[in-house]
């Protein structure tokens, strides 16, 4: 990349400019990711080697690494090629042998010359009563002593890197590493007694105990700080870059909404009307809205969102509401009807489906003003659909819409405001990382008339009791969906499994009662499958997890989830709040193949315990680690080196109020701090923010 600033030119030379790499060295760490001086220095070790000299054997914690002064004894050498040479040695107290496979007696007896002293480390092991270490890690005359670290990082090794060239080449990097301007929040670094980032980067390589490797330790809390403010300071960019692109003012004078709220049998819940004003704020400033409105399964985001499509039509525009499949954008449609027919305005869909002489009479409808409000799927980014006025776009389960289609959308209705549900409750510290350009709307609250979901765990050997309680049920005109595991991602037994627990419960609960659908059916079967059981024909769905995204039948109250312990926690909960939308009260039955593992068993007790979402999304996180969390795939999370969003979640809200700051005083990075802070996006390779800042 050119435009590289000079100062850190010695951390992005070639690797084999490092002492003791050289073209097979760097080519190695070339295939584990590392390509640069700079990311070496990244790589921090993950644990440390006590070389804390002793002065016996004798009370160590064995087997484990020793450091000890010896006195040589007798080498006894190998009986056949290859076999053990052996040496005696005598530390203060005790004695003990060196062993060497494959050694050579002449290079032997010169490094150890018997009689004479030397400091040995390495790993001592007993066997058969005797007590020996096996290869010393390090032979040194007791005079270099010093040379030997008190403690000795590990690093993380790949493709035949041995942990003597890692410390080399980081010793090489730290030493050519430059002096660099500080990027950081003076207070800040004050408050925390955090280190400068060269200073931070040679004490994370010197650790002095295992407290220097805790993600709570100086030094790492902040170059894990610095990695993340540099990610928070290009969505920052990108959120006053997108500032900066004019915007509509799209106020509405209330009437519908009036209406719509009139009609309501209940009042919104705080968090709705706290939402629902963010909005309009929004909506209403000349800049684009770029919000998230976050909210737990059942909190009542359609509603909100309705709110905001209303206003766009007040103002004499027009909205948009786009789900990722055909089947959530006709649920959409059903749910805002009732809405859009108590405030009198003009609803439709477009998908996929919609063909010929049809389509053409929503286009012309559309482009002429006639539909208020559109719900569609991806359909809607078809180069012939064009609106006459877009003033809003609400998108559905952002995580299956690309950051892509976003801009698509902003070319649609140029200026048009943006609004992005999920019902993924993510915990702060990852949404501020995947959504850290968005202002964010939480929904906390569950509105009136939620009941709470039984949530029970049932050992999958009590399977005919469960089928009775449901054939109970079903007399008693109630639904059920019963959710069947994907089986290690294969279709094909996915699909048996399915098909089996369909003919199962077909034969005893009788004929026409179950419906199926799964993965591999074509979409019409799918929807045509969906359908009945939305309207009461079947009475229990067997399904795999394609129910698990917004769908909603009211009747429906139990939920029956087979294998459960192989489901992640985020899943299970996505699952259950499909039952519980109705006024009866709902149960989910977690069906588990005992004995459960200790990870299994937490995540369904947790589930049994707790409804909300948040906690559930936190517990999630420390078991599983943030890249699954959102499957790192799709999720668009950057991969930090050293941040570890588990245990410095705290810090990445630090670093976003840090950015936004920064930006909000020095829009231009033109002060000292700014300038230091353009060298900091440079270490961090933060393209995006470097493209933003030179066309700013």
């Amino acid at each position: 990349m050119s435009g590289r600033p000079e100062p850190l030119w010695p951390l992005f030379a070639e690797l084999k400019t490092l002492d003791g790499i050289g073209p097979k060295g760097a080519a190695a760490l070339d295939g584990a990711d590392i390509a640069a001086p700079r990311d070496l220095l990244y790589t921090l070790p993950h644990s440390v080697i006590d070389r804390r000299p002793r002065d016996s054997i004798q009370g160590a914690d064995l087997p484990g690494v020793v450091t000890v002064e010896v006195t040589v004894g007798r080498h006894r050498k190998a009986a056949r090629r290859g076999g053990p040479y052996r040496i005696q040695v005598e530390d203060a107290r005790s004695a003990f042998q060196l062993v060497f496979f494959h050694g050579r007696e002449d290079y032997l007896l010169r490094q150890l010359p018997e009689g004479e002293r030397r400091l040995v480390s390495g790993r001592v092991e007993v066997f058969d009563g005797l007590a020996q270490m096996v290869h010393p890690d390090h032979i040194l005359m007791p005079e270099g002593a010093e040379a030997l670290p008190s403690f000795e990082p590990v690093y993380p090794l790949a493709g035949g890197i041995t942990q003597k060239v890692m410390a080399r080449g980081i010793a090489s990097a730290l030493a050519k590493s430059p002096d660099l301007p500080e990027w950081a929040d003076g207070a800040l670094v004050a408050r925390e007694g955090w280190p400068g980032w060269r200073a931070a980067l040679h004490r994370a390589h010197a650790p002095e105990g295992l407290d220097d490797m805790a993600p709570s330790a100086a030094a790492r809390q902040r170059l894990a700080y610095d990695e993340l403010l540099a990610h928070q300071l290009t969505l920052a960019l990108a959120r006053s870059h997108r500032r900066r692109g004019k915007g509509i003012v799209t106020e509405g004078n209330g009437l519908l909404r009036g209406k719509v709220l009139g009609a309501l049998p209940y009042r919104p819940t705080d968090a709705q009307a706290r939402a629902m004003q963010e909005i309009a704020d929004d909506m209403a400033g000349p800049e684009r809205m770029n919000r998230l409105l976050q909210g737990d399964v059942g909190a009542g985001k359609t509603l909100v969102a309705f709110m905001a499509l209303l206003i766009a039509v007040e103002a004499g525009g027009q909205g948009v509401m786009m789900a990722p499949t055909e089947i959530l954008a006709r649920q959409h449609l059903e749910g805002l009807r009732p809405l859009a027919d108590s405030a009198g305005v003009v609803l439709d869909i477009l998908t996929g489906r919609d063909k010929g002489a049809e389509r053409r009479a929503k286009l012309e409808a559309l482009a002429r003003g006639d539909i208020g409000i559109l719900v569609g799927t991806h359909a809607v980014f078809q180069a012939d659909v064009a609106f006459a006025d877009l003033r809003l776009a609400v998108v559905d389960e952002q995580h299956r819409f690309g950051v892509r289609q976003r801009l698509e959308l902003g070319r649609k209705g140029q200026g048009a405001d943006v609004l992005v549900m999920t019902a993924t409750p993510i915990p702060r510290s990852l949404a501020l990382a995947q959504y850290g350009d968005m202002e964010v709307s939480v929904l906390d609250e569950k509105p009136p008339g939620r009941k709470p979901i039984r949530t029970a765990l049932t050992s999958v050997e009590r399977m005919d009791e469960v089928v009775d309680h449901l054939r109970r049920a079903v007399a008693e005109g109630r639904q059920a969906y019963w959710v069947c595991p994907l089986v290690e991602e294969s279709e094909s037994i996915d699909l048996t499994a399915s098909e089996e627990r369909f003919k199962r419960l077909r034969a005893a609960l009788g004929d026409g009662v179950v419906g199926l659908v799964h993965g591999q059916m074509p979409p019409a079967e799918k929807d045509a499958a969906m359908a009945r059981f939305v309207s009461g024909e079947t009475k229990v769905l067997v399904a795999t997890t394609v129910i698990e995204v917004g769908v909603n039948v009211p009747n429906a109250t139990i939920m029956v989830i087979e294998r459960a312990e192989w489901f992640g926690l985020a899943q299970l909960h996505q699952l259950r709040g499909r039952v519980g939308r109705g006024t009866q009260d709902s149960t989910c039955l977690l069906l588990y193949q005992p004995p459960l593992t200790e990870g299994g068993s937490r995540r369904l007790t947790t589930l049994r315990e707790t409804e909300d979402g948040f906690r559930i999304a936190e517990v999630d996180l420390e078991m599983r680690g943030a890249g699954d969390l959102i499957g790192t795939a799709q999720s668009g999370l950057p991969k930090f080196r050293v941040a570890d969003l588990e245990h410095q979640a705290g810090l990445m809200a630090t670093a976003q109020t840090d950015a936004r700051k920064l930006l909000t005083d020095d829009p231009e990075l033109k002060s000292d701090r700014g300038k230091a802070a353009r060298l900091l996006l440079w270490l961090m390779r933060q393209d995006e923010a470097i493209r933003l800042i030179s066309v700013g």
